[in-house]
């Protein structure tokens, strides 16, 4: 039983609430004007994140790290499960069906938290030195890290694997890698880039050619000129055309941050990415704050790179900067799932802040 004292309320961070409320609440606005009915799903995903970061906030992470591993491996069989049993959709096999149900679940979003706890636990067994991660520790690092990328990259999911890819390897840039081995691996890459292009599907190579023509796609066309019709204020709701005429794609979703400004306009974007931005600075002043605390340090930092990436892949594919993925606005974009997992990311890190000073509440010693 984990005792409760002055200090846990006191280490919680409510700058993270704070920031994150405020996203909640305009991304709810938006999509019950969109679509009320996506809207009373929206207000059920929210409600079930609440639930998800209660219980993730109060459970006893530190007293059952061991356990971690085995989550990862069954995180990593749901994964191997897809290719299996996976229902497909839209050409994609990526879901699982629930027994006796008509719902599916996704392993990719589940296996999210999992890869970020693995991370901390087998960051926190063994830091690094002073000269950083040398080969051998930065193939096992590695070996966790490009396992679960190439599975969901098969399903295919190349957004959500390219995800998982930068995040862990910005986890180890930030925490710490020999310099030698950066400078190899990036002659590597440059080396073998027509072969990793070759390997795309016809429709991943479609994506980057749209986004490399002069031309830009139908949804990124429709995008931009949302995105241009907004000005610096904002239209009315009845005046926002692209997105109440259809002319938006999947506007409550992944082109959110264009209905944004043709609703808000640049005031009302910058204030979404201030927010976002603020954030993420303040996960990564945690991380740095947290010094020897590997396991915290690497969870901080990696919900910090999580966001950050999203973040900038949505709004870069939006506005044409980048090849269009499904990859949503964390707590801004239509959806359950994804929304979820964010809720889970923030309940570890409150766990991991709020209950650091607690003596019983400690990490397991290894030999």
């Amino acid at each position: 039983m984990i005792q409760i004292d002055r200090r846990i309320i006191t280490h919680f961070d409510f700058l993270i609430p704070l920031l994150v409320l405020p996203i909640i609440c305009l991304s709810y606005y938006l999509i019950n004007e969109a679509n009320s009915s996506l809207g009373d799903k929206q207000f059920v995903y929210f409600i079930v994140g609440a639930i998800f970061f209660l219980f993730f906030f109060l459970f006893p992470i530190k007293k059952v790290d061991w356990i971690i591993p085995f989550l990862y491996w069954i995180g990593i069989v749901g994964l191997l499960s897809v290719d299996l049993f996976g229902v497909e959709k839209l050409g994609a096999r990526r879901w699982l069906e629930i027994p006796f149900t008509s719902y599916t679940i996704q392993p990719s979003e589940i296996f999210k938290p999992l890869f970020l706890l693995m991370m901390c636990y087998l960051i926190k067994r063994e830091p690094p030195d002073e000269n950083g991660y040398n080969w051998k520790q930065f193939g096992i690092l590695s070996f966790h890290i490009l396992l679960p990328f190439l599975l969901i990259a098969k399903e295919p999911d190349l957004g959500t694997a390219m995800i998982l890819l930068i995040v862990g390897f910005g986890i180890l840039f930030i925490i710490g890698v020999n310099k030698k081995i950066w400078i190899t691996l990036s002659l590597f890459i440059v080396v073998c880039s027509p072969i990793l292009y070759a390997s795309l599907h016809d429709y991943q190579k479609k994506r980057i050619s749209d986004f490399l023509n002069e031309d830009p796609s139908y949804h990124v066309q429709q995008s931009i000129i949302a995105i241009g019709s907004g000005g610096l204020t904002g239209k009315d709701k009845d005046e926002a055309t692209q997105t109440h005429l259809k002319f938006l794609p999947i506007a409550t979703s992944d082109f959110i941050f264009a209905y944004l400004i043709e609703r808000f306009g640049f005031f009302g974007s910058f204030i979404l990415v201030f927010l976002y931005a603020l954030l993420v600075l303040h996960l990564l002043t945690l991380g740095s704050y947290l010094k020897n605390d590997y396991f915290a340090k690497v969870m901080t930092t990696g919900v910090a790179l999580f966001i950050f990436t999203y973040m900038g892949v949505n709004i870069c594919m939006t506005i044409g900067f980048a090849p269009v993925v499904g990859i949503p606005l964390p707590f801004f974009s239509y959806g359950g799932s994804n929304f979820i997992t964010f809720m889970i990311f923030f309940g570890i890190v409150e766990n991991l802040l709020a209950f650091r000073f607690d003596s019983t509440y400690t990490f397991v010693k290894y030999s």
